[in-house]
């Protein structure tokens, strides 16, 4: 996944938001979209796409030491078999190990970021992965299937809206299928009649990506449609609905 020998590696984190230094306990990397094939630099507007989630999560786990960073790519795309992005991802969490220490880490990505979380949730200091409406490419029956293996012994929540037209969220649930046969761990929510973009329920995908990273990384009780969902067996847990208002009435077990 990473750079050839004598490559330089460009990929670089964004400003840190939340404490700095010593002061850090966990850190949430964002990874934000991207292309299947390109070799251009990352569009600026990617990063947008998950700004409003670094500067939340940033809020909500400051005072337990959360740090956020969004993750610039080397170029916007997957590129095969190099997995580039999941590469960059794998490179942010060792640049987190250099700067603050054995902390624990959550990769949480957007659509090919999402794809990138799962993918380089296998990173020793990767305890939890947030994968929103990942792309995920056709299942081949040919070929070798989207790998799961490293999603062993981490915590996983995957949120799909179910009108996406642009990330198959069906593929979604395929893979979370999967990974529960190894891994209890794993939880995915629909975000019923909502697209790609989850602009609909924002505010309640915000709540609910904050619930699941404060407990993954912190140890903080999950809300009970949370522990719900993990607690569930397939494919209830795996199809749990995100209810309109959730994080205005929220009620932990």
């Amino acid at each position: 996944m990473g750079l050839g020998a004598g490559a330089e590696h460009t990929a670089r984190l964004g400003k840190v938001r939340g404490p700095r230094g010593e002061a850090v306990s966990g850190v949430v990397l964002l990874l934000p979209g991207g292309e299947e094939v390109s070799e251009r630099r990352p569009a600026p507007l990617a990063a947008g796409t998950v700004r409003a989630l670094s500067g939340h999560l940033a809020r909500r786990g400051g005072p337990e030491g959360l740090a956020t960073h969004v993750v610039r790519y080397r170029v916007r795309g997957w590129n095969g078999e190099r997995a580039g992005l999941a590469g960059d991802a794998e490179w942010a969490a060792d640049e987190v190990v250099r700067r603050y220490g054995d902390v624990p880490v959550c990769l949480a990505g957007v659509g090919m970021g999402g794809r990138a979380a799962l993918r380089a949730a296998g990173h020793p200091a990767v305890g939890s992965v947030l994968s929103i409406a990942p792309w995920l490419p056709v299942e081949d029956m040919a070929g070798a299937p989207e790998p799961v293996k490293q999603l062993a012994g981490r915590r996983v929540m995957i949120v799909h809206g179910t009108h996406d037209g642009r990330t198959d969220p069906e593929r979604s649930f395929r893979l979370a299928a999967r990974v529960k046969k190894a891994n209890r761990d794993i939880c995915r929510f629909e975000v019923h009649a909502d697209g790609h973009g989850l602009r609909q329920y924002r505010a309640e995908v915000l709540a609910l990506s904050a619930d699941f990273v404060l407990g993954a990384l912190f140890g903080a009780a999950f809300s009970r449609p949370v522990a719900d969902a993990f607690a569930a067996p397939p494919p209830l847990g795996l199809r749990m609905p995100l209810a309109s208002g959730f994080g205005r009435t929220l009620r932990k077990p």
